[in-house]
């Protein structure tokens, strides 16, 4: 079989292919509330809360739409058309899962209706808070802190599914390639903040994705060994041409 011309591929490539069919099949599975209604597509659902998760299952995101889950979660992961993702904030390619919270009660109801955006607050708020509780850094990659809530509510029934397949999996999970994979996210990210005035949450992300680095290299430095690991200097080779 002659060699293809890579120039000549037109297809994109496999992590990308990969991430798009996965998401697809994500956003497609069917899922049962238990408030309202049967079944239906998870990303057909127009209200609702969801939270990305990394290789580590450390909640990295949290997020809200009354457009649809699927219009939402799409832009995040699959084009640069979110301020989290153009001033990487958020790097798709950390996102190892996705948990959905729809809010079948509000189908159909105007995107402006107060009652069904004060639910929609309270909701995000909450997992935001659950996440904050349960991240080991007590923090997520949000710029903003969803506002407080006003009312009180019950979560619902969610949906979490992995959206990585094992070829993947393999490629991204190794600790130097997700070491280097953040220490580039976090170069943007500070580009991003010395070529424009920011807000302090622009900041605490950067901060927050510092810290998340050192976790990542010093795991994986005592992972090889720590101080037993690293060479001692051989004094003899000093000088050796005097």
């Amino acid at each position: 079989m002659p060699e293809r011309n890579p120039d000549e591929v037109n297809y994109p490539p496999f992590e990308t292919e990969d991430l798009r069919k996965n998401l697809t099949n994500f956003l497609n599975s069917d899922f049962a509330p238990d408030q309202v209604g049967g079944a239906c597509k998870v990303g057909n659902f127009k209200w609702g809360v969801y939270a990305f998760f990394d290789y580590d299952r450390e909640p990295i995101y949290v997020g809200q739409t009354n457009e649809k889950l699927r219009t939402r979660i799409r832009r995040h992961l699959t084009n640069q058309r979110t301020d989290a993702v153009a001033m990487s904030v958020l790097d798709p390619f950390e996102v190892y899962e996705v948990e959905v919270w729809p809010l079948p009660q509000f189908e159909g109801v105007n995107g402006k209706n107060p009652d069904a955006k004060a639910h929609l607050d309270a909701l995000e708020r909450l997992i935001y808070e659950r996440a904050l509780a349960k991240s080991k850094f007590g923090a997520v990659l949000n710029e903003k802190d969803p506002p407080a809530a006003t009312i009180h509510i019950e979560v619902p029934k969610s949906f979490r599914m992995r959206i990585v397949s094992d070829d993947v999996h393999a490629i991204r999970s190794h600790p130097d390639f997700r070491i280097a994979r953040r220490s580039l996210i976090i170069s943007r990210l500070a580009q991003v903040i010395s070529e424009r005035k920011v807000q302090g949450g622009l900041r605490r992300v950067l901060l927050t994705q510092a810290k998340r680095l050192q976790w990542l290299a010093e795991r994986r430095y005592i992972g090889l060994g720590g101080e037993a690991s690293v060479e001692v200097e051989n004094s003899e080779a000093e000088g050796s041409e005097d």
